[in-house]
């Protein structure tokens, strides 16, 4: 929003500096961009690496500290979205020590796990839909042991692991993303053309330095414009005002004795001393 306010206000008020300023910025965000993309691309298998190291981090310590707990629940909202369960599979959670039951007990995962449209059980519904619904709001206190959300892993979950459902993800929507991407780009290249454009019409909107006499005023006082120059003694100029006589600047002898008449040739357009 500010990128574009200042490319708005340099624009409407064609001001150099601000179209500078902003054809500078866009500039180097699209660097970025291409920068970024090149990354990914050249280095997906660490990047994929990265990321599955941070996701098991993240399981591993699901609920340990109530007071921290924004990247369980954006994992959780991930596996929501996502129809998936765990990174590799939902093994993943069967170490965690929280959702650990008694021995004869089976195995426990999130709420987040749990496949709806593969049961009739309304209440498990009701209660994984409002528990990813109350995170889009504010919590108004942390989430202890007790408020876990937790289904038998022998139920309806997904037994897909994440990373493959991600890679589906990303193969089934790649021209979408690749359009996106593409058309971003050419708006960003399309609206640089635009701003160097306007700073070319600044620059030929500046105002010339006016020059003197084409308004077709005499500029050398003295001499009028035809170059009588009037009477000797008395500078005067082609607007018919007189200004002061020679003789009080010291130079008096300068004016040469014409005897009362002015010559009949033209003047030069300045006398020596």
């Amino acid at each position: 929003m500010g990128l574009a306010l200042l490319g708005c206000v340099g624009a409407l008020r064609e001001l150099r500096c601000l179209l500078g300023l902003y054809f500078g910025m866009l500039l180097l965000l699209f660097a970025t961009q291409i920068t970024l993309g090149i990354l990914i691309s050249t280095q997906r298998i660490r990047l994929e690496r990265r990321v599955q190291d941070l996701v098991l981090e993240t399981i591993r310590n699901y609920r340990s500290n109530p007071e921290e707990t924004a990247a369980e629940e954006s994992w959780d909202y991930a596996q929501f979205q996502l129809r998936c369960c765990g990174w590799h599979s939902p093994q993943d959670w069967f170490q965690v020590l929280i959702l650990r039951g008694n021995e004869s007990e089976a195995h426990r995962v999130p709420c987040s796990c749990y496949n709806s449209s593969a049961a009739n059980d309304s209440a498990t519904f009701d209660k994984v839909f409002f528990s990813q619904l109350s995170r889009l709001g504010p919590r108004a206190r942390p989430r202890h042991s007790a408020d876990l959300c937790v289904v038998p892993a022998n139920d309806h979950i997904y037994h897909e692991g994440c990373a493959q459902s991600l890679r589906k993800w990303l193969h089934n929507n790649l021209i979408s993303i690749v359009g996106i991407c593409l058309g971003i780009g050419l708006l960003e290249v399309s609206v640089m053309v635009l701003s160097l454009q306007l700073q070319c019409k600044a620059l030929r909107r500046k105002p010339e330095q006016q020059v003197p006499g084409a308004d077709g005023s005499n500029p050398t006082p003295g001499l009028s414009a035809d170059g009588s120059g009037g009477r000797c003694g008395v500078l005067s100029s082609s607007s018919g005002r007189s200004s002061t006589p020679w003789g009080s600047r010291g130079m008096a002898g300068a004016c040469p004795n014409w005897g009362g008449k002015a010559p009949q040739s033209k003047l030069p357009m300045a006398l020596g001393p």
